[in-house]
């Protein structure tokens, strides 16, 4: 949940919360609709408030009672008028169970046949939708009609259960704009026991116990607001009695604790969590009260330390304060500070952080280090919803931009500079391959993005299997290394226009020319059309104030607003091709 770690999933006192809702706020509208074989009413207050704490408005449809195919096969029903952005799909055990328990067939039949029901749910969804779907999985039943040895018996539920949660991750992962509501976590982190509430079941077709709706709905939100582009992108870390047991300063590197066995061991797990952040793209900093050389000590000599100095994206240790530290990190990374997380054991630290940062996520952590990795996994703060190889590489872009700067200190101007780096840029279509990272792109570019239109990896692949535009990805390389894929360009050609739909980039390649070259590309794009009219948006956002001049800077004429917002247009004869160091990569196919 991105947010702080205390607010309450306490079901009534979310129920309270809904009557202090201020509707009349100007928030981001996100639709939500509900489909479910169980009953969904009770979400709905839990879904408003919990959308409301994150800064979003949701609006939320409801589907019949056990209705998910008639919705979902009817193109004129209630749920496609509604034109949702999201599509929960939340399926109980308890409805399974007693479909189960009037099969005709044998078990392995009636995998079958609900596997290619739920599936065929999403083919219809996804031809009269373009809303991402989110499948709840079925939570682990309580009986046990064999006893242990249902877990290996293919006729139990049991077992039913684990294969069909398992066929639904599956095919999750090889269609776009499917995402896993991992209902079943939920509930064997709860218990079984607990989770389950058969007499409100037979009252009300409840989904679950009463307490437990919150836990759900939060999981709903998480993965909705991760559709949106929030995200975690780097961990900031203080040092002292959080990364380790004792203070380096006084203690000296052979009296901290951090070996994998004994007094250390609950430090030690933490540093594997942190590793393991780090692996799926997730930038570790620190930001430490202490000399620099006895902070970077354990790092580079002690050998129990999991993470090493080149796992610091950005090593801060002086003794300003910590919220200065955290301010110097994110200028130097270029990331809003809604995406940074601040772990500090001491609650003094934190609370400055909270005073002078709001924006950053500061969770409490617990009092005893060996529950730390428990309460960050109960707090899901890294829900995201794509991945890429290239996350697995973030850390090391990071290093390598950094070294840029550095090695831009010797050249006495900035063209020299840029000339001597020998860029190229590949500049083709949307491809299968890029398109998890083209997603990933778009639902996380906030700051160089002019529309900030968020699109999922299936609505990606609709564009790119599209004749009526032309949807671009640009990756960028230099002498110092890659820059990965750093830029999306979607045009459309239209009623004698070239109209550019989309345009955003990582920040990590501002001033490198890389939009000079984009542009030059787009107009040469119009002229080889015989389009004398080239027309851009700016839809302003609290985050891309940066590239509100961006149309005017190449020679565009404003022409006015519309209802999403500014309009600019520019004569295509007019323009002069812009001056790059940037050349051509051999990969690079142009522009279609």
């Amino acid at each position: 949940m991105l947010h702080q770690s205390n607010v309450s999933l306490d079901y009534y006192a979310l129920l309270q919360a809904t009557k202090r809702l201020d509707f009349r706020e100007t928030l981001p509208q996100i639709r939500i609709a509900l489909l479910s074989d169980a009953a969904t009413q009770h979400f709905v207050p839990l879904l408003r408030v919990l959308f409301h704490g994150l800064g979003f408005h949701a609006v939320l449809y409801e589907g019949p009672f056990d209705g998910i195919q008639l919705e979902a096969f009817n193109p004129d029903s209630g749920l496609y008028q509604f034109q949702p952005d999201v599509v929960v799909l939340l399926h109980s055990t308890q409805a399974l169970r007693a479909a189960f328990s009037k099969r005709s067939g044998s078990a392995a039949l009636f995998l079958e046949e609900k596997s290619q029901e739920l599936l065929g749910v999403w083919d219809a969804l996804r031809v009269h939708s373009k809303a991402t779907i989110l499948q709840s999985t079925f939570v682990t039943p309580v009986e046990r009609f064999w006893g242990n040895l249902d877990r290996s018996l293919p006729e139990s539920l049991l077992c039913v259960v684990a294969a069909l949660n398992s066929r639904l991750a599956e095919q999750a992962r090889s269609r776009s704009g499917v995402l896993i509501n991992d209902v079943e976590t939920l509930a064997s982190w709860i218990g079984r026991k607990q989770w389950f509430d058969d007499r409100f079941w037979d009252l009300a077709k409840s989904f679950c116990a009463l307490e437990h709706m919150p836990a759900v709905a939060q999981n709903i939100v998480d993965i909705a607001v991760a559709t949106r582009g929030r995200s975690v992108k780097c961990v900031v870390l203080d040092l002292d009695n959080t990364l380790w047991g004792g203070i380096i300063g006084d203690d000296g590197l052979e009296g901290i604790q951090i070996d994998a066995h004994g007094a250390g061991e609950a430090f030690h797990r933490f540093q594997c969590f942190l590793k393991e952040l780090l692996h799926r793209g997730i930038l570790l900093a620190v930001g430490s009260k202490n000399d620099m050389s006895n902070a970077v000590l354990p790092f580079e000599k002690h050998p129990e330390m999991v993470l090493k100095r080149e796992d610091i994206a950005v090593f801060s240790a002086n003794w300003n304060d910590k919220a200065e530290g955290i301010r110097h990190i994110r200028e130097v990374l270029n990331i809003g500070f809604d995406s940074m997380v601040f772990l500090d054991d001491n609650p003094f630290e934190r609370n400055l952080v909270r005073g002078v940062l709001p924006q950053v996520i500061v969770p409490d952590l617990p009092e005893d280090p060996a529950d730390y990795v428990r309460a960050l996994a109960e707090w899901n703060l890294f829900e995201t919803m794509s991945f890429s190889a290239e996350d697995t590489q973030r850390t090391e872009l990071y290093r390598t931009e950094a070294a840029r700067r550095e090695a831009q200190a010797a050249y006495a101007t900035a063209d020299a500079f840029l000339e001597s780096l020998d860029m190229r840029i590949e500049v083709a279509r949307f491809d299968r391959f890029h398109l998890p990272r083209i997603a990933q792109l778009i639902q996380r570019s906030n700051q160089f993005n002019l529309t900030t239109h968020r699109y999922s990896e299936a609505e990606c692949e609709a564009m790119m299997n599209s004749a009526a535009c032309i949807p671009l990805y640009a990756k960028l390389r230099d002498r110092l290394g890659d820059h990965g894929l750093i830029g999306i360009v979607v045009l459309e050609p239209a009623d004698g226009e070239l109209r550019i739909r989309d345009w955003l980039m990582s920040c990590r390649v501002l001033a490198r020319g890389v939009e000079q070259y984009l542009m030059n590309l787009v107009v040469e794009e119009a002229r080889e059309r015989r389009l004398g009219t080239i027309r851009g948006e700016y839809i302003r956002t609290a985050k891309n104030d940066m590239v509100k001049n961006f149309f005017q800077q190449f020679g565009f004429v404003r022409d006015g607003e519309n209802s999403g917002g500014e309009q600019w247009v520019l004569a295509t004869a007019a323009y002069h091709l812009r001056a790059t160091f940037i050349a051509p990569a051999e990969e690079s196919t142009a522009a279609v």
